[in-house]
């Protein structure tokens, strides 16, 4: 008998009753008085998608057998973050879809999109403020810094075929390793961890973000748009040169190393099926799948000596579905 596949929802199951309270939570921040943010927000919000980063939040809290409800403002307002971070993208990369509906800015218009991305992010400013803990503020101010340089170093990259698999890299820990590093950090903080542990914290999470995007840039060539909740080949037509044609430009054929270098630089999507065909016959795929398998098993040894608890089975679990999932 094969075993039974890990599941988001076999992971959430220990802290439902967290996660209830921190979507409770995040409805009721995103009340304002003006109706297109609070329209826009909801929208957003409602969506879903994985909740990935505040469910950090209290697994590393609850690992180091938290007792408090601090962690729920912890794990909103990194949503926020990731909300506000969402909403800017969208209108950078010109995106249209997104968890299996349209963008916001496809919806709303980019202005609309980028300033309520702006009344997100400085929610999530005041309700660090509300925790009252100055490291935690320390670790969220440099996170957010450091998630905008990577957003802005993704752009320096977009449409240039010379990028190289190390600066490709920088660009995941900045974009989105850091906000999954902070996430863990924070909650092990909140809960009283020492300093070592909270450090194990930071290593899982920057690991584990690691991952996490590595399988995205899979699924980006192999998912089913259904499945994955936006279009099928967004990074070719967007010119990002990911870790799957960042070694089919170092691996392939002449011909296949041209083709990519020209849609790279032209953002074109209409010769995907080449391209896809090249990235799987070439082990493009394979190759990034195993790199993020590799920061998955990092991911693991980090917190391997934490004690033994649900929440602890929970963040190894991840790891798990991190690389196993197909959306």
């Amino acid at each position: 008998m094969s075993p039974t596949p890990i599941t988001q929802a076999s992971i959430v199951e220990p802290i439902s009753s967290d996660m209830e309270a921190v979507n409770h939570l995040i409805r009721q921040q995103l009340n304002s008085d003006v109706p297109l943010v609070s329209q826009i927000s909801e929208y957003i919000i409602s969506a879903g998608g994985k909740r990935i980063r505040p469910m950090l939040v209290l697994l590393a809290a609850n690992a180091h057998a938290y007792q408090g409800t601090a962690h729920h403002t912890l794990a909103g307002l990194i949503e926020f973050i990731h909300t506000a971070t969402l909403l800017h993208d969208d209108v950078v990369d010109e995106s249209s879809m997104r968890r299996g509906r349209q963008t916001a800015n496809a919806l709303f218009g980019n202005a609309a999109s980028v300033l309520v991305g702006d009344f997100i992010y400085t929610r999530a400013f005041q309700m660090i403020v509300s925790v009252g803990d100055m490291r935690i503020m320390q670790i969220l101010a440099d996170a957010t810094n450091v998630i905008a340089e990577g957003e802005v170093l993704q752009l320096l990259n977009m449409h240039d075929p010379d990028v190289s698999e190390e600066r490709y890299l920088q660009v995941i820990r900045s974009k989105t390793a850091k906000l999954f590093e902070a996430a863990c950090q924070i909650g092990a903080l909140i809960a009283g961890a020492s300093d070592t542990d909270v450090e194990k914290a930071a290593e899982y999470g920057r690991s584990l973000g690691t991952a996490f995007q590595l399988i995205d840039d899979v699924l980006d060539y192999s998912g089913n748009a259904e499945e994955i909740g936006k279009n099928v080949g967004d990074d070719l037509r967007e010119g990002k040169p990911t870790l799957p044609l960042i070694y089919l430009l170092q691996n392939g054929t002449p011909d296949q190393r041209e083709l990519v270098r020209t849609c790279i630089e032209q953002g074109d999507e209409s010769r995907f099926s080449t391209i896809l065909d090249a990235i799987t016959t070439s082990g493009a795929l394979d190759y990034t799948k195993r790199a993020a398998e590799q920061a998955a098993r990092e991911a693991a040894d980090a917190i391997k000596g934490w004690n033994d608890s649900q929440a602890k089975e929970s963040l190894l679990n991840l790891c798990a579905f991190a690389v196993g999932r197909n959306h």
